[in-house]
């Protein structure tokens, strides 16, 4: 079977809450989908500040009961070299705000032990947490049903900074690198895991990222060559960048009606 990179489906919300309830919609319907078809979902959710609103309103409805979480398994892109407990952990932020509330089973949810002695020694047991869990797509490598990302006003995205050695990884799903700029270290996966996956989500919201969300969606190779987000693009999958008006303002996308 021959691959094929297809154009991402770009969405643009008048605000940043119709951005996140627009991928809350997608969230239930791609997670649906996947359990009807293969009785189980894959999730790989996205840390930072953009998702939290997005993980608080996929709780405010778990009495809908129109996601079957107990079907999904859940995972990380990222996440800081901090405890679990700790405030800046993705993990916790994801806890307090969605998996507290809502009927997964601890053992589907599957957090990076970025605070390990040894970190690459860590990142090589997730990857291998991940082989041993996510089904393998034609290429060999594990195949997720969803990947949420979102992106700073650096571009960056998961943990996978500007000039930074992990952006070239071609073999490793999933890598611990120092990252100058933040003075630390992150655990991150890959764009060899990433675009891989049957769906990714890349949610932008803000005016802090106009500029990069402008070079993201240029036809300019040279404004995009700077952006590792520009970098997701999955094989055989599918892509979807929701942004809000703000975050759009130097394209010429229009916000659409939820």
């Amino acid at each position: 079977m021959t691959s094929t990179k297809s154009t991402p489906d770009v969405r643009v919300l008048a605000t940043a809450a119709q951005a996140t309830t627009t991928v809350a919609r997608l969230f239930k319907k791609i997670v649906n989908e996947a359990v009807r078809m293969r009785g189980e979902c894959t999730v790989a959710l996205a840390g930072g500040t953009t998702p939290h609103a997005l993980y608080q309103e996929l709780a405010a409805h778990v009495f809908d009961a129109d996601v079957p979480w107990q079907h999904v398994e859940v995972f990380f892109g990222d996440e800081r070299n901090v405890p679990h407990d700790h405030v800046e952990s993705n993990y916790h932020m994801a806890q307090r705000s969605l998996l507290d509330y809502v009927p997964i089973s601890p053992d589907r949810v599957h957090p990076m032990s970025a605070d390990a002695d040894d970190l690459q020694v860590a990142a090589n047991e997730y990857e291998q947490i991940v082989r041993r869990i996510v089904p393998a797509g034609e290429s060999g490598i594990p195949q997720f049903d969803l990947i949420l990302l979102g992106m700073g006003g650096d571009g960056h995205t998961a943990s996978l900074f500007p000039h930074t050695e992990a952006l070239g990884e071609a073999e490793r799903l999933v890598v611990s690198q120092h990252v100058p700029v933040l003075g630390r270290s992150r655990m991150t996966v890959t764009f060899p895991l990433i675009n891989a996956a049957r769906h990714v989500i890349l949610l932008v919201t803000g005016d802090d990222k106009a500029e990069v969300a402008a070079g993201l969606l240029s036809d300019d190779p040279t404004q995009r060559e700077e952006i590792p987000a520009a970098s997701v693009a999955p094989t055989d999958g599918k892509l979807t960048i929701v942004l809000d008006s703000p975050a759009a303002r130097q394209t010429d996308l229009k916000a659409t009606e939820l």
